[in-house]
């Protein structure tokens, strides 16, 4: 696997300090002013003594500040960092050196926080880069060497311990178990493996050892192609306008306006210093950010971890919603849908022996057979002679009875008496059985739908806007739809890979902003495209890395609390900063008819801090009700025939 950064010393250096000054600086502005504290209440030293901590942070903090707000109105970009700019260059003119720290602290400590949000993105790319094995076991003339990827060709055979990741693509040439291919491909399910069977690099081995001969080198396998696709997700992920920006985006050049005027109607420059003091945006420097730190608070509290603030600001002006399948809108576990046994035999019957034999198998499919059993209340038999030949199912002896479990391409090849009743492939995963060398029964399975599903898509559109709801799945396309009419969703993608995934996704959102919901490593390419990302479950890391928000229970329902706390965390935003920034209009008013002065003005944008800041504290209280729909589960009885 290459290398993912190739930087000199200087520019990782650079990079650095790039990436990390923000928090320099306002672990530097923190220092400062508790020094200042310190010496000029504590010590109480002279001025000129409990002075000098504040003019290091405006001088190591503030002056780079500075220069990059200089080059955002190079760009016409008004925000509302460029008057907290301003307001630094005014408190140091009026000799206000705290007030100019405090300015650095809520700047720096604001931006720090933006920036955590950017370098998680990369991190995706390093949890790729870990999660890959860096050698092989290598077997050659019956000895088995470890060896690096790189030098992995194409014919090699490689030996897959337990529970270890396949490096590359291959072929099992030795030995029979199952992998865990469900957070690469889509397929629900672990996926038996047995001499000739297919394997992909990134997935995991179950319990036996394999022997694999590689058919592609690891730089051209299915997991690089994936982190190829992760780069290009990172590039051109969408861009999202933060809520503060916007409002001060008009807020700034009032402000602004308001100063010049007052100073050139008057011709007091004291009046313009005072509007600006007045005019400090900390309802959206401070306010905000308590918000959303409150928001935060409350969605740990409630098992969703938000990695990315700005998703709490956007997620509810989305109005495409986009769900993978398998694990997601499914609980990616197999469930006996259909028992097709033929005329005049009794389905409890063969169930209860298939179930006797299938107690003993580790097959996939197993445990669903065994589920059904036991939820019919059928009891287990005695099991003997049992055996699992590769490629041609599961066999023994049941209560007197032959019973064999095989699969549609086995019973093809050595046909027994009735094998022409055997109904047509519907989709999904089959099994077949015979019993006493006569075809008995065809087995059909389906993946489980979430008891919340149907009930949580159909609010979407009348409780959160959603105009669009659809399934991107690498899953077959006639388990996709099957599911769809399921649950209520009209528009699906079925047998996308990760690439496809990202292209569908980067299309919908050039056309509205997405929701994309996933669970898989398949998936973590579109979370990272979408506008907002949430993964569900623990099962990756990778998807982690990707998502803005993390739901740690498999569960829709927890996805609608975080748009209700993400909805009710936006009109605390709102309330706070709209209304500080009215009353500071009030107070740029009359700071401009010299009814204020700069001290005065500063002493009430400090109350105006104050009130805003205690409405958005609101943000981190639960609020009675976080979900607003009604679980209605969706009937699916067992089948039989």
């Amino acid at each position: 696997m290459e290398t993912l950064t190739r930087d000199r010393p200087i520019a990782k250096l650079l990079n650095f300090w790039v990436a990390r000054s923000r928090v320099i600086i306002a672990g530097v502005a923190l220092a400062g002013i508790a020094l200042h504290l310190l010496l000029r209440f504590g010590a109480r030293c002279e001025p000129s003594q409990y002075q000098i901590p504040l003019w290091i942070v405006l001088g190591f903090g503030g002056v780079p500040l500075l220069f990059g707000l200089l080059r955002k109105l190079a760009n016409l970009e008004f925000g509302s960092d460029l008057l907290a700019g301003l307001s630094i260059v005014t408190a140091v003119a009026l000799g206000e050196y705290l007030a100019g720290a405090l300015v650095v602290l809520m700047l720096s400590g604001g931006e720090a926080v933006e920036g955590y949000a950017v370098r998680s993105a990369s991190s995706v790319l390093r949890a790729l880069a870990r999660r890959m094995p860096a050698l092989a076991h290598r077997r050659r003339e019956g000895q088995m060497a470890d060896v690096p990827l790189s030098d992995v060709a194409v014919g090699d055979t490689l030996v897959l311990f337990p529970h270890e990741i396949c490096p590359v693509d291959g072929t099992v040439t030795e030995g029979r178990g199952v992998m865990d291919e469900s957070f690469l491909t889509g397929e629900p399910f672990k996926m038996s493996k047995t001499p000739g069977s297919g394997v992909i690099s990134g997935a995991i081995n179950g319990d036996a050892a394999l022997t694999i001969r590689a058919t592609r080198p690891a730089a051209d396998s299915r997991y690089a192609k994936i982190m190829q696709v992760m780069r290009s997700a990172e590039q051109n992920r969408p861009r999202m306008r933060r809520l503060g920006d916007q409002l001060g985006a008009f807020y700034t050049p009032l402000a602004v306006l308001i100063a010049l005027l007052a100073w050139g109607i008057s011709g007091e420059s004291s009046r313009f210093l005072a509007v600006l003091v007045v005019a400090t945006p900390c309802p959206l420097l401070i306010a905000i950010p308590v918000a959303i730190i409150g928001a935060i608070s409350l969605c740990a509290r409630r098992g969703i971890i938000v990695k990315n603030p700005a998703v709490l600001e956007t997620i509810a002006t989305c109005r495409t919603a986009i769900f993978d399948k398998t694990g997601t809108l499914t609980y990616g576990r197999p469930r006996l849908t259909d028992q097709i046994v033929v005329p005049d035999t009794d389905a409890a019957h063969v169930l209860g022996l298939v179930a006797s034999l299938e107690r003993y198998s580790k097959h996939p499919l197993a445990h669903a057979i065994s589920a059904a059993a036991e939820a019919a209340d059928l009891p287990f038999q005695d099991v003997t002679e049992i055996s699992e030949p590769p490629g041609q199912g599961m066999r023994g002896t049941v209560g007197g009875h032959t019973v064999r479990i095989t699969s549609r391409g086995a019973l093809t090849k050595a046909p027994v008496p009735g094998v022409e009743q055997i109904p047509a492939h519907a989709g999904g995963l089959e099994c077949f059985v015979v019993i006493d060398d006569h075809y008995a029964a065809a087995y059909r399975f389906r993946d489980e739908p979430r008891v919340e599903g149907a009930s949580f898509i159909k609010h979407l559109n009348p409780r959160h806007d959603f105009s669009k709801v659809m399934i991107v799945s690498g899953d077959r396309e006639s388990e996709v739809r099957y599911l769809a009419e399921q649950i209520g969703i009209g528009e699906i993608y079925a047998e996308k890979t990760p690439e496809e995934k990202v292209t569908i996704v980067r299309a919908e959102t050039l056309q509205a902003r997405t929701l994309y919901v996933g669970d898989g490593i398949n998936d973590a390419p579109a979370l990272l495209s979408a506008t907002v990302g949430i993964a569900i479950g623990q099962n990756s890391d990778i998807t982690s890395e990707s998502a803005g928000v993390v739901i740690l229970d498999s569960s829709l329902e927890k996805v609608d609390e975080f748009m209700h706390i993400s909805r009710r965390m936006r009109q605390i935003v709102l309330q706070s900063a709209v209304g500080g920034m009215a009353l500071s209009v009030i107070g740029m008013a009359l700071a401009s008819f010299g009814l204020l002065s700069p001290v005065a003005g500063a002493v009430t944008q400090e109350v105006i801090d104050v009130l805003a800041v205690f409405n958005a504290l609101r943000a981190a209280i639960r609020p009675r009700e976080l979900t607003d729909f009604e679980i209605v589960p969706v009937a699916a009885p067992l089948g039989s025939g």
